[in-house]
């Protein structure tokens, strides 16, 4: 399976609405290596979100395989895929999904809480984060006390907090102004150079996807 971190193999989808079939991926192929940047783009509708929920097992195909370090995941239960989301992946989304009760700090921990892991271990480890996304200061702040820039970047950090190999980010610069949405852009090409972490950035902005390693484009259900 060679050396790549992520290899999907004829991925295809159809979604049903009454008896129309909507074809939205028609054997897709991706090869992913560790430490790569990848943009996809296209038109609206055509499918970018669901090929991105795919590579991160939130939902599987109708047909075709997904390779992670070698290990097919298409045929492993929900609780060992929810085990591999949460050990390998990070995930970012056009809006942040903060929980408003809880600090900047306490949301970034909340994946490691989750998953059992003392707050004496995390909570140093979401400082850390955000300070390298520039919140130290913020530390304390609840996310309706941030900018829609910094809530962000909480949501990076904390996508960030359990050391995954692979980030998915889905549209995160979609809701943010150009300056705002710049800097995050900058973080996430810092983190991924610092720490070789892959990143695959669904995104309609063409500058940026232009300044990722490699930008490819899904139409009528091909990536190209």
């Amino acid at each position: 399976m060679n050396d790549a971190l992520l290899q999907a193999t004829a991925l295809n989808k159809t979604y049903r609405s009454g008896p129309e079939a909507i074809v939205v991926l028609k054997s897709v192929d991706l090869i992913l290596q560790p430490g790569e940047m990848t943009a996809i783009v296209g038109a609206s509708g055509s499918g970018k979100t669901t090929l991105l929920q795919i590579l991160g097992t939130l939902d599987m195909p109708d047909s075709g395989q997904l390779f992670f370090r070698g290990q097919e995941l298409t045929h492993k239960s929900e609780p060992e895929l929810a085990g591999h989301r949460n050990r390998h992946i990070g995930f970012i989304f056009q809006f942040h999904h903060l929980l408003p009760e809880f600090t900047a700090l306490e949301n970034v921990m909340m994946p490691g809480l989750i998953n059992g892991r003392p707050r004496s271990t995390m909570l140093p480890k979401a400082r850390q984060l955000l300070e390298q996304v520039g919140l130290g200061e913020r530390l304390e702040h609840r996310s309706g006390e941030l900018s829609g820039g910094e809530q962000q970047r909480v949501a990076l950090a904390r996508a960030l907090v359990m050391d995954p190999a692979l980030l998915l980010a889905d549209e995160p610069t979609g809701n943010l102004d150009s300056a705002s949405g710049n800097r995050v852009f900058e973080l996430l090409k810092e983190l991924s150079a610092n720490l070789g972490l892959a990143v695959i950035m669904v995104t309609h902005n063409m500058a940026l996807a232009q300044a990722m390693d490699r930008c490819l484009t899904l139409a009528d259900g091909v990536l190209h």
